[in-house]
């Protein structure tokens, strides 16, 4: 049973996650900023942060408390793609969580803020290849429920 938590858990954190991104993405438009905007990217790119440090921890807490246990992970070229490519997203996540707080200092500073829109192109175009990056977690996933990628290392 705690196995089976732990999975539901961790599968409803990468919806989240996954939600997020998506948010994030449909907000990040220069046509469509605004400070409301900028107010609202802030609050989805906490929830990021905080839906990525749950899944780091409830996915590693099925890798050690879980019913396969470490060994069918630990040597799963698969599970060590997915955390590449978890990796992956987190870095190219920092600019635009250091750009976001950026301009919530500068909305704090003056009610009126404008992010530059050429710098709202260029973290759209960010979160693109990271929504793409993202989406070989799930592809990395299947492969190991299906045994790929086991022993091969």
């Amino acid at each position: 049973m705690t196995d089976l938590l732990l999975a539901i858990v961790h599968h409803l954190i990468v919806f989240g996650l996954a939600a997020v991104l998506a948010a994030e993405l449909a907000l990040m438009r220069p046509a469509a900023m605004s400070p409301p905007t900028v107010k609202l990217l802030g609050r989805f790119d906490a929830a990021y942060g905080m839906l990525s440090l749950a899944i780091l921890v409830v996915g590693f807490v099925r890798v050690w408390y879980g019913a396969k246990g470490p060994d069918v992970y630990l040597h799963n070229h698969a599970f060590w793609g997915k955390i590449a490519a978890f990796a992956v997203v987190g870095l190219l996540s920092i600019q635009p969580t250091l750009r976001i707080a950026a301009w919530q200092k500068g909305l704090k500073a003056d009610a009126a803020f404008m992010p530059p829109l050429q710098e709202v192109g260029k973290l759209r175009r960010l979160l693109l290849i990271e929504i793409h990056v993202f989406a070989l977690i799930p592809i990395f996933a299947a492969a190991m429920a299906r045994g790929i990628g086991y022993g091969a290392g």
